[in-house]
């Protein structure tokens, strides 16, 4: 369960070695959270014209099969402020998702920590707990919503939460690795219980990014963790735990206690089990198979809107299992879809949707990416062959490739003429954008290619004309890029090793099915690999692997990266430039001060634009979503990014279908 396992979702959720600085709640997040329903004033249609809860729960309550309204909800429930307007109760969600994939049902309806992101991405806002920190930043107090309840009624407090951290997560079998994102400086949080609705964690160290980690997809186990459910196949609390692991036909209790759920809501085995309870809008009916999932509305659920409604008003989410691409794609476009999974929403798509808008009764909006770059060649700056190794290091090596790209040529053929060339540098909205680490080297440049080449010591060519080392072997290698996750990817490819081709370097292209891409990529055994850059808006911060060679994300030193996290006991030592880098982010993790942290993390880049690790191709832009015309409270534009699970952060407990 270490933090180099990859999770191989869509969404590829992150593994990052840091945390953040979106420490301040932003009006537009406080603007969403009350805890008086009679103090916000609704902007659609009058209270008491849906009532307070839905009918079949009304019915429910009639027939004396569920409690009373005001004894299902907490004392203070969460008031979620619509974004566009009050809704009705009823309807469906129906999307879709490809494979069985537990992190991609998680981005639709698993999001509810204990924080969350706001809708806009702007900051960490109140959501299961609300919270109070130290002046030093050590100490984080959580206060919990008195009376609220798990699905199947029971109470949430804050032993839950004790639970989760001080046996599931603390928990030498279940993970072998300790969070690093709850141990700053190497050392756990303190965990304390103060009474049934309070509880801290208290750190060694200043702890700049506990709350943006809790508002992520890792930190959701923290609320998914019902004691008085999972308890029963815990080894510690159940001393017959072994007749289970018997009779689930399993190895050990570790598998059975997984298995049942309990690695949070991004991982599969919650939406495979109907009898977890959950925290969430909606829960499981039909489980996570071949075919489709069904959620219902959870009767218990602890959000109302501003005329005291409990949420959601949608009846059920139908999640579909799609098999191919071509088949999501002519279903999107036909209109079968609410408001679809982003898998297949691509460039080369959109007119294929937008022509069908009409008849599929849908509209297309804008989406708000904090992705970077759509194709960055990541050479192993850490490749095992040393004279492949020290020609990879050689940057004026790096520099002539990236001459040699003609990216508006790419940007035609490849993106549908969106986008522009870039390089891993956070994107133009964002605070840390900075032209010269974003542009530098991306003229076409074929005359600059090859004086670079030169320099870097590869003037002898063979009969054939490819380039040779200063060792006389040919520079040739093979870049790997990842099947399923980018239909560009292989088009980007090709376009690369032509432009590369007429500047001596032989570059071969293999495809690899998803898990032998991620394991021949952690074990250091490729030459070369293509994927896309990430977190390029205030979350580069959170996960700065694009940056320097950190977590899980870099693709281009995973020796160093490794060192880093391991502490210097696996791996090998980076040089001066990357290891000064990874002090300078030591320091941001313990850093309470926003303003000094945002200062060390320019530096960071700074280095990262003199370093020049990876190569760019172009900016992702153009990023867009599709709604059904009835389906409301889908905000526009939807931010998106693998650090905020979209579109789950909106809210869609407040999506309704207006009639």
């Amino acid at each position: 369960m270490g933090d180099q396992k990859r999770n191989f979702s869509r969404r590829d959720l992150f593994r990052s070695a840091g945390g953040a600085v979106l420490a301040t709640t932003s009006l537009a997040g406080c603007d969403l959270l009350s805890t008086d329903p009679t103090t916000n004033k609704s902007n659609g249609r009058p209270a008491g014209k849906k009532g307070l809860e839905a009918p079949s729960l009304a019915a429910a309550v009639k027939a004396g099969t569920l409690p009373a309204l005001k004894d299902r909800l907490p004392a203070q429930p969460l008031i979620l402020k619509p974004a566009q307007e009050i809704g009705t109760y009823g309807g469906t969600w129906r999307t879709f998702i490809q494979g069985i994939d537990g992190s991609s049902v998680y981005e639709n309806i698993g999001y509810d920590g204990l924080v969350r992101w706001a809708p806009d991405f702007s900051g960490v806002i109140p959501n299961v707990v609300s919270w109070d920190v130290g002046a030093d930043g050590r100490e984080y107090t959580f206060h919990l919503r008195k009376g609220m309840k798990w699905s199947d009624g029971k109470p949430f407090t804050a032993d839950d939460i004790a639970f989760a951290y001080v046996d599931v997560l603390s928990n030498d079998e279940l993970f072998p690795v300790f969070p690093e994102w709850l141990a700053p400086g190497g050392t756990p949080a303190r965990f304390a219980k103060v009474d049934e609705v309070t509880c801290t964690f208290t750190f060694a160290e200043p702890h700049a990014f506990f709350l943006e980690r809790l508002a992520s997809p890792e930190g959701n186990i923290l609320a998914a963790s019902p004691k008085h459910y999972l308890q029963r196949f815990h080894k510690k609390y159940n001393p017959d735990v072994a007749t289970l692991v018997k009779e689930a036909k399993v190895a050990e209790w570790i598998q059975l206690y997984f298995g049942k759920g309990g690695d949070g809501t991004s991982g599969l085995a919650i939406w495979q089990n109907p009898e977890l309870p959950v925290l969430l809008p909606w829960v499981v009916v039909t489980p996570l198979t071949k075919d489709r999932l069904v959620a219902k509305r959870n009767p218990y659920y602890w959000k109302m809107d501003p005329d005291g409604s409990q949420l959601p008003y949608l009846d059920e989410v139908v999640i579909d299992i799609v098999a191919s691409p071509e088949t999501a794609t002519l279903r999107v476009s036909n209109g079968d879809f609410t408001l679809p999974s982003t898998d297949v929403l691509i460039p080369a798509n959109k007119p294929i949707f937008a022509r069908n808008a009409e008849q599929g009764r849908y509209r297309l909006i804008d989406q708000m990416t904090s992705d970077i770059n759509n194709g960055v060649v990541c050479l192993n700056l850490t490749h095992k062959n040393r004279a492949v190794r020290e020609l990879f290091q050689n940057k004026d090596f790096r520099i002539g490739l990236s001459y040699a790209i003609n990216r508006a040529e790419l940007i035609k053929a490849v993106h549908q003429r969106q986008g522009e060339p870039y390089q891993s540098a956070p994107r133009p909205e964002s605070d840390w954008y900075e032209e010269t680490l974003a542009k530098q080297h991306t003229k076409y440049d074929v005359a600059e290619a090859n004086r670079r080449l030169d320099r870097a010591g590869l003037t002898r060519r063979d009969a054939a004309g490819w380039r040779l080392r200063p060792d006389g072997n040919r520079v040739a290698f093979t870049v790997e890029l990842p099947t399923g996750f980018d239909p560009t990817y292989p088009a980007t490819a090709e376009l690369i090793q032509t432009y590369w081709k007429a500047v001596g370097i032989e570059m071969r292209v293999q495809s690899q099915g998803g898990p032998l891409f991620w394991e021949r990529l952690f074990a250091n055994q490729c030459d070369a690999v293509l994927y896309s850059a990430e977190n390029g808006l205030r979350d580069a911060i959170l996960d700065p692997g694009w940056f320097f060679p950190v977590g899980g994300r870099c693709y281009y030193a995973r020796l160093w990266a490794d060192w880093y996290a391991s502490g210097g006991k696996t791996g090998e030592a980076p040089p001066p430039a990357p290891r000064r880098q990874m002090q300078l982010y030591d320091t941001i993790k313990t850093t309470a001060d926003e303003a000094e942290r945002n200062r060390l993390f320019a530096e960071i880049l700074r280095i990262s634009r003199e370093e020049f690790y990876t190569i760019g191709t172009v900016l992702i832009a153009g990023r867009y979503s599709i709604v059904q015309d009835n389906f409301r409270n889908v905000p526009e534009p939807i931010p998106e990014g693998s650090l905020y699970p979209d579109p789950a952060p909106v809210g869609p407990e407040q999506f309704y279908v207006r009639s």
